[in-house]
């Protein structure tokens, strides 16, 4: 039953995701707000193949808060990338540079406001993306960082890459850790029926010291750890 629930989860959602990404662009043009809401309709797709075809369970242990903040998310899959726009207001998320050049979904992430990092980049680069994510809070959205850097996986607890405390002292802004426990159940070719759980931490306030800020942040990511 397992493997035919595999089989199920990855021909609807890797199809469906193909004629999702295609409409968003379809509609770019047209409605922003409908192309908007294509890249949510792709988030919320994932979580009923999850649910649905998997047999998986999304509990949140806490909310997002209203206002726009930082929030550094633990990354153990590609769950919490792709679930993004259905937990938050359309979030702006801090993503790989490499992931732009993807037929079609690069076009859309870049429409939808993802804000690219090369992780080589000088001075000039990071300035720009810091003015990008500025404008992106002036306009009521929230910004999302995995400040891991890669996906880790389930249990370990690994050092946060330098570029967060950068981005944190730049911003200025609170940040609201968020553990998730996705690893086990979903960052394997054979996927499992299972719960995965998200538990935002109390924010952080802006200003501090860059030790004392990742010590909090990467306790709090990581509180899901068995």
């Amino acid at each position: 039953m397992r493997l035919l629930r595999n089989i199920a989860f990855y021909v609807a959602f890797y199809s469906g995701s193909l004629l999702i990404t295609a409409a968003s662009l379809v509609a770019l043009p047209f409605s922003v707000e409908a192309f908007r809401g294509l890249v949510r309709n792709w988030a919320q797709w994932q979580r009923w193949c999850l649910t649905y075809l998997l047999g998986c369970e999304i509990v949140l242990d806490g909310a997002p808060l209203a206002e726009p903040v930082l929030y550094a998310i633990k990354h153990e899959s590609f769950f919490e990338a792709i679930d993004a726009p259905a937990l938050f207001d359309t979030p702006s998320v801090f993503a790989k540079q490499e992931l732009f050049a993807i037929p079609l979904w690069g076009r859309a992430a870049a429409a939808f406001g993802l804000v690219p990092v090369e992780r080589e980049a000088g001075a000039k680069a990071l300035m720009k993306m810091i003015r990008s994510a500025k404008a992106l809070v002036a306009d009521g959205r929230p910004l999302v960082i995995f400040p891991e850097g890669t996906r880790v996986p389930h249990g370990e607890n690994r050092a946060l890459q330098s570029g967060f405390a950068g981005l944190y002292k730049m911003l200025g802004l609170p940040v609201v850790p968020v553990a998730v426990d996705s690893g086990e159940v979903y960052h394997r070719l054979y996927k499992r029926p299972g719960r995965i759980t998200y538990r935002f931490a109390e924010p952080i306030p802006p200003g501090l010291p860059r030790d004392e800020v990742e010590a909090r942040v990467r306790e709090a990511i990581n509180a899901l750890n068995d």
